[in-house]
């Protein structure tokens, strides 16, 4: 038996390879950056021709620097960014154009046409709400505004997918067209009940099942890698699962109440079910977690569109920080943000707002603002939104969560998840393993090879690192928090006219 696994997270500003062991410790692992585009206001591309090229480097990378050969890899596993949608030539496999990216909002007006006309029949069947984010309605836009898809797809010369059917295709030669669930539940097409693609919603949309992608489950062997272009090897490619999922995924959070914080470009809060699927309400999704063979767990989820970007932004625009861990040195600084908050709505509210038209701002700035504070609030807004996502998952699922998992790389930022216990007023548990995303994809990739045996031996191989416990009081807690809910009613609607 190969000695290790291959796990790759290409996430939407870093594409990861990490070499795993059978005791699912990280032998070497690579990061590769990824260029976002942004043509007009709202608007957020990809070059899709770049999102392969950063996963082979990143493969190329971790391969050279471990010295391990692609012959000693058991599988590979995919977890990706959510959403993100692009077409390609199934006979050239060249794009057509970029990637639109899960952050984009041009569809907005036709997700409010769609809330409008038929959105209760829509969520009702798919266990999600409308957003600009959902692939489909990006599809359908594509086929409203882009007359080369709309020809290639009318000569049914084009394929759909979101990034992992992409890299799934490249990778294989053009092998497999296909996704899972986990991808398939946010886009709007996908009926949650039947676990299908829904004739109703393709046939409002204008898609014909031909440009879709099989859904298939999160963990077995899809197809296998193609020698010429990986490295030499043919290796199976045996876990596709969506980056958040993933993350749940990887910490092990199998038991229904679970509950797991992914923390990157944006951050999610994820609870598992079980197999219970849950009413859509208060904000907050009903996503499928993952599938296996004949298992299906479903979950409760919320989602906020920035959370790592904020600091990337602070990097790369304002240039106040040079590198994302100087943001916990500036933030340990001050004691507090001397009022000041701020609202990342760079992309819209996510859950459980569900509103586009927010932008970000700064509130209680004076002259003695400094730049500490202005970091401090930034990391602070972070854990500000998942305490709404909490609150609403709450609602949903009727009954107290007593501790949540972390992961992502805002994990490794200790201010942040102290402050995240203390405006929760729960346990915040932190794995060795932080990038949870990766490790999820290459159990499932393990799992459906054999090279582990079960979910069971998985439970014994995710180890914590540390616990962050809450010190605030609740009146504390709940004065800072009303402050953040008195900022984000100031953004609300900001674009309407």
């Amino acid at each position: 038996m190969a000695r290790y696994i291959l796990g790759i997270d290409q996430g939407t500003t870093i594409t990861k390879a990490v070499i795993f062991d059978h005791d699912a410790r990280v032998v070497s692992s690579e990061s590769v950056a990824n260029k976002l585009y942004f043509p007009q206001p709202g608007w957020v591309e990809q070059d899709p021709d770049e999102i392969l090229a950063s996963t082979l480097k990143a493969v190329s990378e971790v391969l050279k620097n471990s010295r391990i050969t692609p012959e000693d890899i058991d599988a590979v596993g995919i977890s990706n960014q959510l959403m993100t949608t692009l077409f390609w030539n199934k006979y050239t496999g060249e794009a057509v154009g970029r990637a639109i990216s899960w952050q984009d909002d041009r569809n907005l007006p036709l997700c409010e046409e769609l809330i409008a006309s038929q959105g209760q029949e829509i969520i009702g069947k798919t266990g999600t709400h409308i957003f600009p984010n959902n692939s489909g309605t990006k599809i359908r836009w594509l086929l409203d505004h882009d007359k080369s898809i709309q020809r290639g797809v009318a000569r049914g010369e084009l394929l759909y997918g979101t990034v992992d059917s992409w890299l799934i295709w490249k990778l294989s030669g053009g092998a497999a067209h296909v996704t899972d669930l986990s991808n398939a539940c946010l886009s709007l097409l996908v009926n949650t009940h039947s676990l299908t693609y829904d004739d109703q919603i393709l046939r409002d949309f204008g898609i014909p099942y031909e440009v879709l992608p099989e859904l298939r489950s999160s963990s077995e062997i899809y197809a296998y890698t193609d020698p010429e272009l990986f490295f030499g090897a043919r290796l199976p490619i045996a876990g596709d699962i969506g980056d958040q999922f993933a993350a749940v995924f990887g910490q092990a959070c199998f038991e229904p109440g679970s509950v797991l914080c992914n923390i990157g470009t944006g951050s999610s809060l994820v609870l598992n079910t079980g197999k219970q699927l849950f009413p859509i309400g208060n904000g907050v999704d009903s996503p499928i977690l993952w599938t296996m063979e004949d298992e299906i767990t479903r979950g409760i989820g919320s989602w906020a569109n920035t959370s790592g970007a904020a600091i990337q932004w602070f990097r790369d625009e304002l240039e106040i920080i040079r590198d994302p861990s100087e943001a916990e040195v500036l933030a340990n600084r001050v004691p507090d943000t001397l009022g000041v908050y701020f609202v990342p709505a760079f992309a819209g509210l996510g859950s459980p707002y569900e509103d586009a038209y927010a932008r970000g701002s700064f509130f209680g700035i004076t002259q003695g603002t400094s730049k500490n504070h202005l970091v401090r609030a930034a990391l602070e807004a972070m854990a500000y939104q998942i305490r709404d996502s909490f609150e609403a998952m709450k609602k949903n699922y009727g009954a107290d969560i007593s501790e949540i998992h972390i992961g992502g790389g805002g994990s490794k930022n200790d201010f942040l998840l102290q402050f995240l216990s203390n405006i929760l007023g729960i346990p915040v548990n932190r794995p060795v393993i932080y990038e949870s995303s990766v490790l999820g994809a290459a159990f499932l990739a393990g799992l459906a090879t054999g090279y582990w045996e079960s979910k069971d031996e998985l439970v014994s191989l995710v180890r914590l690192d540390r616990r962050f416990e809450p010190y605030l009081s609740q009146e504390q807690r709940e004065e800072l928090y009303q402050g953040w809910q008195k900022a984000v009613s100031r953004t609300i609607g900001w674009l309407k006219k």
